[in-house]
């Protein structure tokens, strides 16, 4: 008789829970419905997000981070909706709570990260450079070859991968050479003091013109620019157009400097840092 009683009890509580889980069910549905219509909600939402920010000029991580961050966004808020109709107010009110609680320790924690973090965010909005712009921050320059939300990473002259956190990039001045594709390049070169230095300029001025690569608008210029104790120095400037491929800054310059020495050799003027060397070689050869 107990072996029966007992199983009958078995039975009927295991008739209870299955009634009270029959009459719980449009609760447990209506949630994962909730869930699964916030989920398509975050995707519609984040495509939209994606169109609209595919008139801007970011690039795909951020595409990808804002479409994740809004699907979490919606997805999170339809679980506490979901909580809320299974009867668990207070679990879903411990959700939000730990949750902000969670990010005020993390945020402590881990501050440099997360200011990396906000500032990526900011410049993705507003970002005074592109990937294969050639820009200086602090002591770093060289190209931009790739953005990330943390970091931008920057191949130097030499060839170092260098990492600048977006802070640094937020907070410090960026120089940018290569905004409107237009770099100003200079150099110096030194004449001896009885040579004329005017018509140096002018000499030197039309011979930077006639390299390829240097550009007619703006156009290139030299100037006198000090009164060194052996020698007169000139500095001659000219425009690149960076984005014309044809060309790479390097060779140009190696152009127009090979130019400009070369002219002026057949000028007749005496070039170099230390004059009066030169200048006592030529009388030697010329009492010789």
């Amino acid at each position: 008789m107990n072996k029966m009683n007992d199983a009958s009890t078995i039975l009927n509580v295991l008739q209870d829970e299955w009634f009270s889980f029959v009459s719980y069910s449009p609760r447990i549905l209506a949630a994962i419905f909730i869930v699964l219509i916030s989920y398509i909600l975050g995707k519609n939402f984040a495509k939209i997000v994606h169109l609209f920010l595919s008139r801007s000029s970011l690039s795909n991580i951020h595409y990808n981070f804002f479409r994740i961050f809004v699907i979490y966004l919606v997805v999170f808020l339809g679980l506490i909706i979901a909580f809320n109709i299974l009867g668990l107010e207070q679990f879903a009110m411990s959700m939000l709570a730990s949750g902000g609680a969670t990010a005020i320790i993390v945020g402590f924690a881990f501050r440099e990260i997360g200011e990396n973090f906000l500032a990526g965010l900011f410049l993705a909005f507003n970002r005074p450079f592109n990937i294969g712009d050639s820009i200086r921050t602090e002591e770093i320059e060289g190209q931009v070859k790739s953005i990330e939300l943390r970091y931008t990473h920057i191949r130097s002259d030499d060839g170092r991968d260098v990492y600048v956190p977006s802070s640094q990039l937020f907070n410090k001045p960026v120089t940018n050479y290569t905004k409107d594709g237009l770099r100003r390049t200079s150099f110096s070169v030194g004449i001896d003091y009885a040579n004329d230095a005017k018509v140096a300029c002018s000499i030197l001025t039309k011979a930077v013109q006639e390299i390829e690569g240097v550009l007619a608008d703006p156009s290139p210029g030299a100037f006198i620019d000090s009164l060194e104790p052996l020698y007169v120095q000139l500095k001659v400037f000219y425009w690149v157009d960076v984005f014309d491929k044809k060309f790479t800054l390097l060779q140009v310059r190696n152009n127009v400097m090979d130019s400009s020495r070369k002219v002026l050799l057949e000028k007749g003027y005496t070039v170099s840092s230390e004059t009066t060397t030169n200048l006592s070689v030529t009388m030697k050869e010329a009492s010789n």
